[in-house]
This record gives structure tokens, sequence and C-alpha cells, in this order.
């Protein structure tokens, strides 16, 4: 069982975030925000497959007025993403979004942070200071040149205390850098001297595959020591890429029952089946399941159920067609190929079933 470090409790909208609350998945909408439509359809789109609170982009006036609307429409909490204008976290927050993403580094003046806390504080408006190595102030820079990490904690800790100041702690943080390792030692530090919700990310992770290896890593590591509050996934893909990596990621750690777990053999001259194309096949069918069961794909049905005995349930190829199994015992004999995927399907369905029940009886 993981131990989490239990750290201050805020809400975005009606989404609590920290105090020992499931870790929230975020992401980020990649229309314009100006497109009141687009983005819109993409929330609902990213909230369908499990994303808990988005974020869009506020890159000028005319976004901040069509953020009302988009508020309005979306059925998940809406975090604007405020880059240097302090104008616009004010317009922001006054149009109703739940949470604010800013830089306090990239804002500079002291008296316009100000005004942004007290509108905050006015509306009830949360907001995440996110601190990143790429935009470190250069004396942080200059002081911890082979210990980029501690000045990512100092500048958090040095907002913070301005924060404050200025009594107002309805806060998160981030402390990201494209490096995991940087990364890492940043949260971990952190950690130690703060009891704030943290945000986890590796910014700027790169595209599809390398961005999900590196995320994995980071958040993935940072989880299993009990750091961290919620997290986003940051690619270079389309934002329904970075929710179906940060559920993997949640699953896979033990800390949320996001669905069901598909396991598969690699390929090799033992196989009775292809391998590759039944687990893509098994993958697409698993969307409508919403239990937590392990779902095992195998190539023969020599090693299938042994290596996968852990598997609710699982399917391996034979000559004479393929069998599907249950914690490793063979559950049925299929004669024919083509056959197998169906009833397949029809058993996951009946498991599926079984802990909906489960589930229904125990609420």
């Amino acid at each position: 069982m993981l131990t989490r470090k239990i750290t201050k409790k805020i809400y975005v909208g009606n989404v609590a975030i920290g105090g020992g609350e499931p870790v929230v998945i975020q992401s980020m909408t990649n229309t314009i925000t100006q497109d009141i439509n687009s983005t819109v359809r993409q929330i609902r789109s990213l909230a369908r497959i499990g994303c808990e609170i988005i974020r869009v982009a506020v890159p000028d006036e005319d976004s901040v007025v069509t953020l009302k609307e988009i508020i309005k429409k979306s059925p998940i909490p809406v975090i604007a993403d405020i880059h240097f204008d302090y104008k616009l976290a004010i317009g922001a927050i006054k149009q109703g979004v739940h949470g604010i993403r800013i830089n306090p580094g990239n804002i500079k003046s002291k008296d316009k942070i100000r005004e942004i806390i007290n509108i905050a504080r006015e509306f009830n408006t949360s907001i995440r200071i996110g601190v990143n190595s790429g935009s470190l102030d250069i004396d942080l820079k200059n002081k911890y040149k082979q210990n980029i990490h501690l000045g990512l904690v100092e500048s958090a800790i040095n907002y913070i205390k301005f924060f404050e100041d200025n009594n107002f702690t309805n806060l998160k943080v981030s402390l990201k850098s494209s490096d995991v390792i940087t990364t890492i030692l940043a949260y971990e530090k952190f950690s130690e001297i703060s009891d704030y919700p943290l945000h986890l990310g590796i910014t700027e992770a790169g595209t599809e595959l390398p961005g999900t290896i590196r995320s994995s890593i980071g958040i993935g590591y940072l989880l299993l020591k009990g750091i961290g509050d919620t997290i986003r996934v940051s690619l270079t893909a389309p934002p329904a890429k970075e929710v179906i990596v940060a559920k993997e990621i949640l699953k896979n750690v033990g800390m949320r029952n996001l669905g069901p777990i598909l396991i598969s053999c690699p390929t090799c001259a033992r196989r009775d089946i292809d391998v590759i194309l039944l687990a893509h096949k098994v993958e697409k069918l698993l969307s409508f399941v919403k239990s937590p069961i392990k779902v095992a794909v195998m190539g023969c049905a020599v090693n299938g159920p042994g290596e996968a005995m852990d598997a609710d349930i699982g399917i391996a190829g034979s000559k004479e067609g393929g069998i599907i199994f249950k914690k490793g015992r063979v559950f049925k004999k299929i004669k024919q190929q083509e056959d197998l995927i169906k009833e397949f399907l029809k058993e996951i369905k009946n498991l599926d079933k079984e802990w909906r029940i489960k589930k229904e009886k125990t609420v």
C-alpha cells in the first residue's frame, strides 16, 4: 500500500485537490479559445474519456470574452492559462473560471500580482503557481547552476511567501522541467518543506512515444513516492492521448481504478496467432469497459495461461483456434479463431456486468 503525503485540500470548481483525495487528471485544449463551439466540443470529448479538469489558453482579450460561454457549457472545471498580462488573469477570474495558472515571474510586478490575488480572493478562485526551469529568474539560475532543481524550489517558496503575506493560500504548485531528473528532484525537495498540493508534469515532454516514456518515468516515480495531487501529461499529440496516458499511469501505480488494464505478450516464434493485431482489437473493444479488470492477450496456448496467471481473463492462440482462460485456468476452448474475439468479448461483458452489480450493492 502506497503512503501518500497528505497536503492541504483546495477546490477547483467542485473537484477537490490534495488532502488525500484521488489524484486528478488534467489536460489542455489545443483549439482556438475564441472558437467556442470547437473548444466546448473538445472539452466534452476529453471529459468522456476521463479528463477531470481542463485548462484553456487565454492569450488575448477576445479569449477572455469567450470564457463565460465555455465555462457554462463545460462539464468539468475550467482553468485559464495566463502568461505575462495580469489583466487577462483578472478578466478570466471575473468571467468565472474555476482556477488560473500563472508564473509570477512572467508578470514581474508585485503590484500587478497583488491585484490578481485580491480578485481571486474575492471570487474564491484557486491559483496554480507554475514554476518552470525555462523561465527561472536569472539570479537563481546563476546561484544554482549545477542544481537547477533547488532554484525551482526557492522560486516557488518565495512566491508562496508573497501570496501568504497577502492573505492568499488557495494555491497549488508545479515545479516543471523538460529534464526528468531535475523535475523529480525539485518535487521531492519541495514536498519535504511544504504541504501545498502539487500538480505534476514533465514540461515539453515531446512527441507521443518519447513524451509518454518521460512522463511515465517522472510522474510515475513521484506518485510511487507518495508525491502529487493532480497530473497533466504534456505531449505533442492530441489532448486525448494525454488523458489516456495519465489514466494508464494512475492505474499502473495502483492509485485509481480507471477501467481495465491490458497486458499482452511480445511476439515470438511460438505464437499461433497474430498477437499484435489481436491485442489492438482487444484494446479497442475494452473502451466500453469501466471495471478495473486485468485482461491478457497471449500468443500461444502453451505459455499463455501460466504467464498471465493473475489476469482476470485472458485469450491465447492455438493451432486449433484458441483458448479463453481465467486466473490461469482454461475456461473455454474455441475451435475457430474467427469465433475467438466474439466469445472473448462476451466473457468480458459478463465480468464487467458482475463488477457493476457488486459496486451498486456496496454503494
